[in-house]
């Protein structure tokens, strides 16, 4: 896939992972649209790229989805990519009983999951008209090997995970390729609950995008990732305990 002259819509690309992306992605000479949920925000983050638009936009919204698929078919005709970038994390124990486990993985699954189903499946038709194109879904680690903090984020990951290996079946025969981007935990306002500092750094993330993209990499699998992966695939059990090691006291905490 081509990494430079394509028109770019990110989903989520107000910070971290997503506003690295994004300033990669103009540094290389291409036209990208960037949503968030607040106005202020995207402006902030965007003050100073050139050639990037921002767009308010929810995409757990239906409403939302329908009017900026409306503007991108009548403004950005050559939309050839799509970074669906948007999450939703929320850290729980699931045997505390006085956490809504059924609300939250409802929450989670709509913006980490559903919400990507949809707004893939309106803006196709745009991308399929197009030399070549590309869908980028932004999974996790979790979704090999499940985190006990965050478990039902870590289910919509493995969803997505799933539905994004369907996806790039079902479009062999097109010109849109998909590809799943899989960090580790990374250092961003993000994951500071459940120890983003200890991770790597957006642009590191950013940086394996760029390169995998250029390659045809369609399972990006940044720093930890991989090595988790190849514990996985030899021993799921070693895996499960690593990713988990610290969990006694969480488990614990709800005796």
């Amino acid at each position: 896939m081509k990494t430079s002259q394509n028109t770019v819509l990110i989903i989520g690309g107000t910070a971290g992972i997503g506003l690295e992306i994004v300033k990669q992605l103009t540094a290389l000479n291409n036209r990208v649209i960037v949503t968030g949920r607040d106005q202020e925000r995207l402006d902030t983050a965007l003050a100073g790229l050139n050639n990037v638009t921002g767009i308010q936009f929810d995409v757990s919204k239906a409403g939302d989805v329908d009017s900026l698929v409306k503007r991108i078919s009548s403004e950005f005709k050559q939309l050839n990519m799509v970074i669906n970038n948007a999450g939703r994390a929320i850290y729980y124990n699931l045997g505390d009983a006085n956490q809504d486990s059924f609300a939250n993985a409802e929450d989670e699954m709509l913006t980490n999951y559903l919400s990507i189903i949809r707004i893939n499946e309106k803006l196709l038709p745009i991308l399929k008209q197009q030399p070549e194109a590309a869908i980028v879904n932004v999974s996790s680690v979790v979704a090999y090997v499940p985190g006990i903090t965050l478990p039902t984020y870590a289910a919509s990951k493995a969803a997505l995970h799933s539905y994004t290996t369907s996806l790039r079946l079902s479009l062999e025969a097109t010109k849109v390729k998909v590809f799943e981007l899989m960090p580790p935990l990374v250092d961003t306002e993000f994951s500071k609950e459940i120890g983003g500092h200890n991770g790597i750094k957006p642009t590191v993330v950013a940086d394996d995008f760029i390169a995998a993209l250029a390659k045809d990499e369609f399972e990006i699998r940044v720093g930890d990732t991989a090595k988790i992966y190849e514990l996985f695939r030899k021993s799921p059990d070693d895996a499960l305990n690593l990713l988990n090691a610290d969990r006694k006291e969480w488990v614990e905490s709800v005796k």
